[in-house]
């Protein structure tokens, strides 16, 4: 297993020695089930009959149900109303393995409820009954002190603001002071149009719209992404700023370094909702194990990559977060720091049959890849011998390569028919398919099969020799002479 999912592994397997401060605003999310067969005779509306109905944490105990499915422990904290519902979150919270509740009861306030109307899959209406008036000074005293007592026992600190009143400045600071007294970080989920009150948080989580409306600037592209969190950052105290961006993935940028992108892997979105909390969850209990930004970025995408496959507010498991790390290991392909002949070992070992083809691939084109395709299709693994600049400059001249090898290399393993990339020095790849031994041997060109280099190799072993059509009007001389005519 390579560097990155020892690194993700890790996490999932030392999440339940830790514990996270989840602080921040708090609801009850209901959702009630039903179908609807008939509009009301009373107007043009649908009508539900019911048929179940859950309910569950949301906002702060989102991300706190989050926290303890991935494996850690948690406390949450945060304000309730004095009214029924606050009972019955308080219950629901208390219910859940590895979670403790400090919640302030305010009995002039009333707990936030969201209540959803759900049939065949699809929501039909959402009611709203929230109050996000000012704390008292007792309830934000008490909030302050449990930050201030319960922040001595934690590995970072999530503040999610839903922008329901209990993320004060007092909050804010509490939290800061926690953060950096305990050596902790403190990642926080924004609300509106001013970060700057989240002072010098560790990290600092806005979505696309967010970060949009707050710094003025459009985020559509990779460069403007760049241009966005550079501004951000020299704007906002915050250590770094991480931006989610949907179906295109994440980016970062941390003060003093450069921007990171993430890519999401494509998929069917079924519901997006609750997936910022995942990725909070995500990120923090992957920093608070000692991982890199890097790794808690990647960590946090397969965290909500698995959410939005999921119908509702739903949350992803430490099990579930190990099973699809191990199935993004075994679906790697090249390590390039490993042995070629390990591999070509691991992939035989898996029943896996194994083609080689060879080329300079000075400038990549069409018909490059057309033979790739071609011989990618011929094997289930396919290796690719790339001429070094030195024996490149042997057969073509010292005028060429035009790419040097490693930028080469590199373009090739970004290609989808190619798996790997061994580079060699000698003339020919004879010596390489020697080691390599590969099951099938693919050239282009006017060849036949007994002329092949490696043919007499392949064909000992059983292997099969295959000659590649050419995409005709294609190759790298032509561009050459293209580019210096004109």
């Amino acid at each position: 297993m390579d560097s990155v999912y020892l690194d993700l592994q890790r996490v999932c397997e030392q999440a339940p020695g830790l514990n996270l401060l989840c602080v921040g605003d708090i609801m009850l999310d209901r959702f009630v089930y039903g179908r609807v067969n008939r509009i009301s005779p009373e107007a043009p509306i649908p009508v539900l009959f019911q048929t179940s109905e859950t309910c569950m944490p949301g906002a702060v105990g989102n991300v706190a149900r989050n926290t303890v499915s991935l494996g850690a422990k948690c406390s949450v904290i945060s304000t309730v109303g004095g009214d029924a519902e606050a009972d019955e979150l308080i219950s629901l919270l208390e219910a859940e393995t590895g979670m403790s509740a400090a919640l302030t009861k305010s009995p002039d306030r009333r707990t936030t409820v969201k209540v959803r109307y759900i049939s065949s899959g699809q929501q039909l209406l959402r009611v709203d009954s929230e109050q996000t008036g000012k704390l008292s000074p007792d309830a934000e005293a008490e909030l302050v002190a449990s930050i201030v007592t319960l922040g001595q026992s934690a590995q970072a600190i999530l503040l999610s603001d839903y922008a329901k009143g209990v993320v004060t400045d007092a909050v804010i600071q509490a939290c800061l002071m926690a953060s950096e007294k305990n050596g902790i970080p403190l990642i926080v989920d924004p609300k509106g149009l001013d970060f700057q009150k989240y002072g010098a948080a560790s990290l600092i989580k806005p979505n696309v719209s967010e970060l949009s409306a707050v710094i003025g600037l459009p985020l559509e592209t990779d460069e403007q992404v760049e241009a966005a969190l550079k501004v951000a950052v020299d704007t906002f105290s915050a250590d770094g700023i991480l931006l989610t961006r949907s179906e295109k993935g994440l980016s970062y940028l941390r003060r003093g370094g450069e921007v990171r992108h993430f890519a999401a892997e494509k998929r069917e979105v079924f519901d997006v909702s609750g997936a910022g909390d995942t990725s909070l969850a995500a990120i923090g209990i992957a920093l608070a194990s000692g991982a890199s930004l890097d790794a808690a970025a990647q960590f946090a995408l397969i965290a909500s990559g698995i959410a939005v496959g999921k119908a509702g507010t739903a949350v992803v498991t430490n099990d579930e977060m190990q099973r699809t790390i191990h199935l993004k290991q075994a679906e790697r392909r090249e390590d390039p720091s490993q042995p070629i002949e390990q591999l070509v070992r691991n992939w035989r070992a898996q029943g896996l049959s194994v083609g080689f083809t060879n080329g300079c691939f000075d400038i990549l084109h069409a018909g490059h890849l057309s033979a790739l395709e071609f011989a990618a299709s011929h094997c289930d693994r396919l290796v690719v011998g790339l001429n070094s600049d030195a024996s490149v400059s042997r057969l073509k001249g010292p005028e060429r390569p035009v790419n040097g090898e490693h930028d080469r290399a590199s373009l090739l393993r970004g290609l989808k028919p190619v798996d790997a990339v061994a580079i060699f020095e000698e003339d020919t790849p004879f010596e390489l398919i020697k080691r390599i031994q590969p099951d099938v041997l693919v050239k282009g060109g006017d060849y036949t099969p007994e002329t092949v280099v490696g043919a007499d190799i392949v064909a000992a072993n059983g292997g099969r020799v295959i000659i590649a059509p050419l995409l005709e009007g294609r190759s790298t001389t032509s561009i050459i002479e293209k580019t210096r005519k004109s």
